[in-house]
């Protein structure tokens, strides 16, 4: 997988490692919790769950398939996803 080009289609996200990790910067603290609950719908729907941690309205988001050992289709497509959620939201 050419993890590079991938990332040319999601510019929010960077690659350390055998991961993607995204910061988001929702509006307040009610709306990143909202992100959060979103993107926990997708993630379960796809059977993929992204490692989040929140401070406050910033959210800090890693990707990987752990069980594959480093990056799949699914981290890139639950990343394009996570991107739709934070944009809906103003994030």
């Amino acid at each position: 997988m050419d993890v590079e080009s991938r990332l040319s289609d999601l510019p929010a996200w960077r690659r350390e490692g055998d991961e993607i990790r995204r910061t988001v910067d929702a509006p307040d603290f009610p709306t990143a919790i909202r992100i959060v609950d979103e993107i926990a719908v997708k993630a379960e729907e796809l059977n993929h769950h992204p490692d989040i941690d929140i401070r406050w309205r910033t959210l800090h988001l890693a990707l990987t398939t752990h069980d594959k050992g480093g990056l799949t289709d699914l981290d890139f497509t639950l990343a394009a996803l996570i991107d739709d959620i934070a944009e809906k939201h103003g994030a």
